[in-house]
């Protein structure tokens, strides 16, 4: 089992809140977190994908709440969404701290009638696929932080080839993909997934027989990972109104296929690019979409920019998931294409802009969107850091610096 940084997070949240719920995509290790979790804490763990409890809990939804033996872990909490008022209920008769853990894989903020529902009583985590640091078996060190606070000038890391990143690209994040070396058998694992997700989860939330159009959809997604969201574009590639296409996006968003990154503008008078970036939040599935291959990859004259973007992408939001610093994630773009691939920006509004390129060599001209922004937002700006595919991290001034990508599982 992969250690997961957000277990200490998790476990201080249980220690003072009545209801916590682990979210994210299937397949993240959710409920083998959980299940770690109630054999450690004496809870009892039942799983709605279990048809039983599944029909008693829509049932009776009232009466299966209250014959818990709490606590109590309640896992694919998604699928009976009936059971949200209850627990609400049994909440507010007895606010004791660590009652119910649930998990679910829809992303919960994006079912407003559901957060609502246990607003100031439920803590919500998310667990995002393996980071690099996990599964290279690190300590729970915060890289996000690291890299807005951390002494950057006294890292020494290891360097970069392209065969090593190809292998940290490919498999991605999802335990099950990690654990198979074979390129064959993970290819068909991502297959599987993909049709377990769109096939039942997607049809599920949408209460839709048929939703034929939304795999075409997630490829056409796939290869547009690490750019700017263009709906209108988008709406005729796919053949679908602008509508129908707003709503699909929302469900693989909700299901977690689908990340976007919004654009950053402290005024919102300046003339800044405004639409997000759309990205598959693990390499390994883009990958998979894409068909890459570790021989396809080699053959390349260059790795391509948006895979290795995406997954660079994907580690910050699983850094972001227990970070302390409660930072934001963000693009930077202007109106003369002017840009910075994420900004970070904390609580007290400080920016972290962050740069990534897929080649093993970097020139000063790489940081032309991070000295823009250093310009342009002065003291706000903390640091700048281009990420690369080689040897050495290099300071390039005071506040702008390169780094290797293993700084993300060394």
């Amino acid at each position: 089992m992969f250690p997961r940084h957000i277990e200490p997070l998790l476990s201080e949240a249980l220690a003072d809140t009545p209801v916590v719920l682990l979210n994210g995509a299937r397949q993240t290790g959710k409920s083998t977190l959980a299940q770690t979790l109630a054999k450690s804490g004496g809870r009892r763990y039942l799983t709605l994908d279990d048809r039983v409890v599944l029909a008693a809990a829509k049932g009776d939804p009232t009466g299966f709440v209250a014959g818990l033996a709490w606590p109590v872990v309640l896992d694919e909490i998604q699928r009976a969404p009936e059971l949200f008022l209850d627990i609400k209920a049994a909440v507010d008769r007895d606010r004791s701290p660590g009652r119910f853990l649930l998990s679910g894989s829809a992303n919960v903020l994006l079912l407003p009638q559901l957060a609502d529902s246990l607003a100031g009583r439920m803590e919500i985590l998310t667990l995002w696929p393996l980071s690099g640091a996990e599964i290279a078996g690190q300590a729970a060190a915060n890289r996000v932080d690291g890299l807005m606070d951390g002494d950057l000038s006294a890292l020494v890391l290891p360097p970069v080839d392209r065969a090593l990143l190809v292998d940290k690209l490919l498999p991605g994040g999802f335990p099950e993909a990690v654990a198979r070396t074979s390129a064959r058998r993970r290819a068909a694992w991502f297959e599987s997934y993909l049709q377990t997700i769109l096939q039942r989860d997607v049809r599920e939330l949408a209460n839709l027989e048929q939703l034929t159009e939304v795999p075409h959809l997630l490829q056409l997604l796939a290869t547009r990972s690490a750019s700017l969201l263009n709906q209108a574009e988008l709406s005729r590639s796919s053949r679908l109104t602008q509508t129908t296409l707003k709503r699909y996006l929302g469900l693989l968003e909700t299901v977690f296929l689908v990340q976007r990154v919004p654009a950053w503008a402290r005024n919102p008078g300046k003339r800044l690019v405004k639409s997000p970036k759309v990205f598959l939040p693990d390499s390994g599935l883009l990958a998979a979409l894409m068909d890459y291959s570790a021989d396809k990859l080699m053959a390349l004259p260059g790795l391509p920019g948006h895979l290795v973007e995406t997954w660079v992408a994907g580690e910050l939001l699983k850094h972001l998931a227990f970070s302390a610093k409660g930072a934001s994630l963000w693009h930077y773009r202007t109106q003369t294409d002017i840009e910075v691939d994420f900004v970070l920006e904390d609580r007290l509004g400080q920016l972290t802009g962050i740069e990534v390129k897929a080649s093993a060599s970097i020139d000063a001209s790489d940081f032309r969107g991070l000295r823009h922004l250093q310009e342009t937002e002065g003291a706000a700006f903390r640091r700048g850091i281009v990420f690369y595919a080689g040897r050495e991290a290099v300071a390039f001034s005071e506040r702008l610096v390169a780094l290797p990508l293993s700084y993300w599982w060394a």
